[in-house]
């Protein structure tokens, strides 16, 4: 691998990292405009659909003009209901978070996930809990602590329910990762992202209609999630994946912790969100933590890149 090639596998991952930390700001701008979650979520997933239906089109002509298989019927029904059920439950859960507490506090609990596919791992799969795994686990939830301790004096139930409603999206995306898997390594990562991404944003629309039945929003709600679907959900996972054909998947990761640190600058700039220096020594320790964590667990095995969280 060259030098130019690696530095283009940076620099499409900080681009791609950049890029879905948007996600965040993009909701909560909306929600000014007085609309609830899963109406952002249905126009988002309606926004992005086509681009995915399309890239799934292009695998399917490619592999035929390769002469390869196209995946088993049963792989790709998986595929989708890990997609329907996995992706849209933990987009649900995320975008209600987001209607309850700062954008940053947000991305500092969904930040946590590596941490629940170890402990659901060790559950249901009988993978086994590391010593580094502990440590990172105590380091981020101190810095967790201190964060939402400022803030619930402040939101009270609000931030609690609003914390909740993130964590359960970390939960879910962690199951949702670990079931996704195998199907990865049976469709392609390519396909499995197209496939899922399909089911999980039908699950979003769906939702919306058996929820409120109607679509109807302002222009500039629809422009927010237009942004939001294209620069916070189509283009960074081109980003992210256009990195992994350069760099290693441990390399992906650990530059994807520029994430948390984004959303908070933005959140802080552009929502005027406060920051004091409580939240700046607790998001320190929860980032220490998962990078921590990333960090060793890259020395001590090579994964196989799943999902990124920030597609929620």
């Amino acid at each position: 691998m060259t030098a130019n090639s690696r530095l283009w596998g940076y620099g499409l991952t900080v681009a791609g990292a950049t890029l879905f930390s948007t996600k965040a700001i993009f909701i909560k701008l909306a929600f000014r405009e007085e609309v609830n979650a899963t109406l952002m979520l249905a126009w988002r997933m309606i926004f992005s659909m086509p681009f995915f239906v399309g890239v799934g089109v292009w695998m399917v002509l490619r592999m035929k003009r390769e002469g390869k298989s196209l995946p088993s019927a049963r792989a790709v029904w998986m595929s989708a209901l890990t997609g329907f059920v996995g992706y849209g439950l933990s987009s649900y859960f995320d975008f209600k978070g987001l209607e309850f507490i700062s954008a940053q506090l947000e991305r500092l609990v969904l930040f946590t996930y590596p941490l629940f596919i170890m402990f659901i791992g060790a559950l249901w799969f009988r993978q086994p809990i590391t010593r580094y795994g502990i440590v990172a686990c105590c380091i981020t939830y101190v810095g967790l602590a201190i964060v939402v301790g400022i803030d619930v004096p402040v939101g009270g139930w609000t931030t609690v329910i609003g914390s909740a409603f993130v964590l359960a999206c970390a939960i879910t995306f962690a199951i949702n990762q670990l079931m996704a898997k195998n199907l990865i390594g049976m469709v392609g990562p390519i396909m499995f992202t197209a496939i899922s991404m399909i089911a999980g944003g039908i699950a979003c629309i769906l939702l919306q209609g058996i929820a409120e039945g109607s679509f109807t929003a302002s222009t500039p709600f629809l422009w927010q999630a237009l942004g939001c679907a294209i620069f916070a959900t189509v283009l960074p996972i081109f980003c992210i994946n256009g990195g992994l054909s350069h760099i290693s998947a441990q390399a992906v990761a650990m530059i994807s912790t520029l994430s948390p640190v984004v959303t908070i600058a933005l959140a802080v700039y552009l929502l005027g969100e406060p920051f004091t220096w409580p939240d700046a020594i607790g998001s320190a320790l929860v980032l220490a933590g998962v990078s921590y964590y990333t960090w060793a667990d890259s020395k001590a095995k090579q994964p196989k890149p799943l999902l990124p969280i920030e597609e929620v």
